[in-house]
C-alpha cells in the first residue's frame, strides 16, 4: 500500500515541543487536508455551480494548530480533555474501517426491530471498546441498544452516541456520522448523571462526519472547534518530525442568525401541520437553496462550514417524532448554541437543550440552526 500511495505536500502544524502521535503512523491514504480559498458567488454574471451554489470562505493558513496544543489552551478540565482524546481516536478507528467495510444485511436487528447493517455493528463495536477502556468513563449507553451500561466504575462521565448516523443513505456512499453527548455522574437524579438531567448539562459533545475528509466538531470550553483528520498517509507532521493524526482546521466556529440554506426532514408532516407547508412555501418563494441528503450529521453539519442553516423536523399524529433526544438532539443542540445558532424542542418552542432527559430513548421534534429562522420556525409551526 504503501508504495502505491503518491507523495502528499507537508502541512505545518504547531505544536507543543515533544508532542507524540497518538496513534500509529501506517494508516490507509488519506485526503489531504485543505481549506480552499473560495468566495461565495451568488447571481451576477457567474456561471454554472459558481453562479447557484455556497462556497467556503476559509482561506488557507500556513500552519495549523495540533488537537494537544488546542485542547490545552482551550479546554481547562483534563478529564474532559481525555474523553475528547479518546472519542477521536474511536471517530479515526471507525474511518478506518468504512473505508474498507461493505455495507450489508448483518443479519440482525436492533432494539427497534431494524436491520443492522455491517458497518454500524462495526462502528458501535469500536465506540464500546474506546468507553470500557477508558479511566474516565463511568456508563455507556449506544443508540443501538439505549440501555445505559457500566463502564469503570471509577470514571466520571456517561457517554451516549450513535454510532454511524445514516444508516438510509451509508448504501450510496453518502456522507454519514457518528454523534456523541458526554454527561458527568454530578448532574441528573441517578447515577449514571444523564437521566434526570439536560442536554445543557453536557460537558461536552463531539459530531463527526465521515465524507471525502473525516472531520469533528467539539465543543470547548470557549466555543466550538473543528478537527481533520490524516492530512497524509502518516498523519500530519510536526516541527519536531514525528505525526499528528489531527489538527485543528477551524476555530470559534459561528452561525449566523439568517440563512438561504433550509433542509426539510419530515415533509409527510406537511400534510397535516399547515404551518409547516406554509414554511416550505416561505422558502421557495424566498428562493432559499435547497441542501437535504436524508442524513442529520451531514444536513446539520453544514450549518458549521457554511455559517447559516436550517434543519426542520416537525412531528403530527401520522408523522411521530424519531430523533432522539440524548443520542442526536443534545449533542447537536449544544454544539449548535455554542456556535450562536439556536434550537426548538417543536412543541414548546424552547430549546431542546433545556427538555428534562427522563427515558434513554427519549425522542423530540427539532428545529436547529441559524437564530432568525428557528424563530421563524416557531412562529409558522407553533405559532410562538
Amino acid at each position: 500500500m504503501a508504495a502505491m500511495t503518491r507523495a502528499m505536500p507537508t502541512l505545518a502544524v504547531r505544536a507543543s515541543a515533544g508532542a507524540a502521535p497518538r496513534r500509529a503512523a501506517a494508516k490507509a491514504s488519506k485526503a489531504p487536508v485543505r481549506a480552499a480559498r473560495d468566495v461565495r458567488v451568488q447571481g451576477g454574471d457567474a456561471y454554472g455551480a459558481s453562479g447557484t451554489s455556497f462556497y467556503t470562505t476559509t482561506e488557507k493558513q500556513e500552519s495549523y494548530d495540533s488537537l494537544d496544543n488546542v485542547l490545552d489552551a482551550k479546554c481547562a478540565d483534563p478529564e474532559v480533555r481525555t474523553v475528547i482524546k479518546e472519542q477521536l481516536d474511536a471517530c479515526a478507528d471507525i474511518t478506518e474501517a468504512l473505508r474498507s467495510a461493505l455495507v450489508t444485511v448483518e443479519g440482525s436487528s436492533n432494539t427497534f426491530g431494524d436491520a443492522q447493517l455491517s458497518v454500524d455493528v462495526i462502528a458501535d463495536q469500536i465506540m464500546w471498546d474506546a468507553v470500557k477502556s477508558s479511566a474516565v468513563v463511568a456508563f455507556g449507553a449506544s443508540e443501538e441498544e439505549p440501555v445505559v451500561k457500566p463502564c469503570n466504575p471509577n470514571g466520571r462521565f456517561t457517554v451516549c452516541w450513535d454510532p454511524l448516523d445514516g444508516s438510509s443513505i451509508v448504501d450510496n456512499n453518502w456522507a454519514v456520522g457518528t454523534m456523541i453527548g458526554i454527561w458527568s455522574k454530578e448532574t441528573g437524579s441517578g447515577d449514571d448523571g444523564m437521566l434526570g438531567a439536560t442536554g445543557r448539562d453536557q460537558v461536552t459533545a463531539l459530531i463527526a462526519i465521515y465524507g471525502p475528509r473525516t472531520t469533528v466538531l467539539v465543543g470547548l470550553d470557549d466555543g466550538v472547534y473543528e478537527f481533520s483528520y490524516g492530512c497524509t498517509p502518516d498523519g500530519c507532521q510536526l516541527p519536531d518530525g514525528t505525526f499528528e493524526p489531527w489538527i485543528c482546521s477551524r476555530k470559534q466556529i459561528k452561525i449566523n442568525p439568517d440563512s438561504r440554506i433550509f433542509s426539510p426532514a419530515n415533509m409527510r408532516a406537511g400534510q397535516e401541520v399547515a404551518g409547516y407547508k406554509k414554511l416550505m412555501d416561505y422558502y421557495i418563494d424566498n428562493k432559499y437553496t435547497l441542501r437535504y441528503s436524508g442524513g442529520l450529521v451531514p444536513d446539520v453539519y453544514q450549518q458549521f462550514t457554511k455559517n447559516m442553516g436550517i434543519f426542520t423536523n416537525p412531528t403530527s399524529d401520522k408523522s411521530p417524532a424519531k430523533l432522539r433526544l440524548a443520542f442526536e438532539a443534545s449533542p447537536f443542540g449544544l454544539l449548535v448554541e455554542k456556535a450562536g445558532g439556536k434550537t426548538s424542542d417543536g412543541v414548546t418552542g424552547g430549546s431542546v437543550l433545556d427538555v428534562k432527559i427522563t427515558q434513554v430513548d427519549q425522542r423530540t421534534a427539532l428545529c436547529i440552526g441559524s437564530a432568525n429562522e428557528v424563530d421563524r420556525f416557531n412562529s409558522f409551526v407553533l405559532g410562538k
